[in-house]
């Protein structure tokens, strides 16, 4: 295996995570007694650019055939995306003689809101049944995988992009290089890329967050990494800000060569961050591996002491990231009852691997667990909110990363 960005031979594991299932592989009902294809699930880091990135197991085309994710689900996330909208409108003073684009527009969470300030928008999301939301809403989406062909393809047509977003898509695409060559020949000169992305590595390192690990994400980026791949291609960071959305992510500004003066107070103190962190030593990744081990067992050492005790367990949520956390401890059905999630999508459903059934969050109010486990613990005070009703029978909530928490 080769790494992905400078073709450098990868030998040195980051994260072995053993084997499990496509993490948004939801099983039906009637094919619970069939057999699931699990993968290895494992990371390696290059010792060349630093880039971790794991195996292509499973093409997009078909991780993405039927997706079960649509951003519209989150309350929270949706009031971050009007926000953000908001920020950028005013930022680079966007109106009605800007196109912009999306890539990964999912259901029309984010470019909603631009339309609404009469703003042209379009979208490109390669699930045509997550796009069929955002179509429904008024938004023109695309119905492709982004890379340099389908760059070439909307410039012949005479589409001049003055902003490019892509929120969490670029680990998603194993062909990295492609993608960034789209951006750049895709951008007008004197455009904007915003690219955010989660399992940024420091916070992913420091908090032991292996959770972000799945078959979906292809690339884990720091932003000493990310920098030299844009420079490749004759793109720079103008500014980036730490979001604290996702456990931790990062926005970056990009434009092309020379488009800036000087580089932003921002970049040189997160990348002299990253630096004393020790993001381009080996030894920082090396120790990764016992780091979720030790993890592992405290989450199985929660669940063990809890059935003892005969605790009622149900948990809250299904997303990509609890599949790979329930997967890799081992924590099934003889402990969790079952989850809830608001997507209809999901409910009906059972969680991959595990088989851990979903239902609609009503189920809760009846069956009254002692302990809730929230499983994207990165919406927590959405969800302590949403289901404080449980506090009136003595119940708790529960979450696994950064480490087990009772409250």
């Amino acid at each position: 295996m080769k790494c992905r960005f400078c073709q450098n031979k990868l030998k040195l594991i980051f994260a072995d995570l053993g084997m499990s299932p496509l993490a948004n592989s939801y099983v039906n009902n009637t094919e619970s007694e069939r057999g699931e294809v699990f993968f290895p699930l494992k990371t390696f880091v290059c010792k060349k650019c630093f880039l971790v990135q794991l195996g292509e197991v499973q093409s997009p085309k078909e991780i993405f055939k039927d997706y079960a994710y649509f951003s519209s689900f989150s309350p929270s996330w949706i009031n971050h995306a009007e926000e953000y909208v908001n920020t950028l409108v005013k930022k680079f003073d966007l109106n009605e003689k800007n196109l912009v684009i999306e890539i990964a527009s999912n259901d029309g969470y984010l470019l909603q809101f631009f339309k609404k300030k009469n703003i042209p928008v379009l979208g490109i999301e390669p699930a045509k049944n997550v796009a069929k939301n955002a179509i429904k809403k008024g938004i023109p989406t695309i119905t492709k995988f982004f890379g340099s062909k389908l760059a070439k393809e909307l410039k012949k047509s005479g589409k001049k992009v003055d902003v490019i977003i892509a929120n969490n898509v670029l680990p998603h695409t194993p062909e990295l290089v492609d993608f960034i060559k789209g951006l750049e020949l895709l951008i007008n000169a004197n455009g904007i890329i915003i690219i955010q992305f989660s399992a940024y590595l420091v916070p992913l390192i420091k908090n032991g967050q292996f959770d972000h690990i799945y078959h979906e994400h292809f690339s884990y980026f720091s932003l000493t990494t990310i920098k030299q791949i844009l420079e490749k291609f004759k793109l720079e960071i103008v500014d980036v800000e730490e979001i604290n959305v996702h456990g931790g992510s990062l926005r970056l500004y990009i434009k092309k060569r020379g488009k800036t003066k000087k580089e932003s107070k921002n970049l040189t103190k997160l990348l002299k961050k990253e630096k004393e962190f020790g993001i381009t030593k080996k030894e920082k990744y090396e120790k990764f591996q016992n780091q979720i081990l030790e993890k592992k067992i405290n989450i199985w050492k929660f669940f063990s002491e809890a059935k003892k005790e005969s605790k009622k367990i149900a948990c809250y949520g299904a997303p990509a990231k609890g599949n790979t956390m329930l997967n890799y401890c081992q924590i099934g059905k003889d402990f969790i009852n079952f989850t809830v999630d608001k997507n209809p999508a999901k409910q009906g459903k059972l969680l991959p691997g595990t088989h851990i059934p979903i239902f609609n969050p009503k189920k809760i109010y009846k069956y009254k667990p002692d302990y809730l486990v929230i499983l994207p613990w990165n919406l927590k005070e959405e969800i302590c909110e949403e289901m404080k009703i449980i506090r009136k029978w003595g119940g708790k909530f529960v979450v696994l990363t950064p480490k087990v928490k009772i409250f």
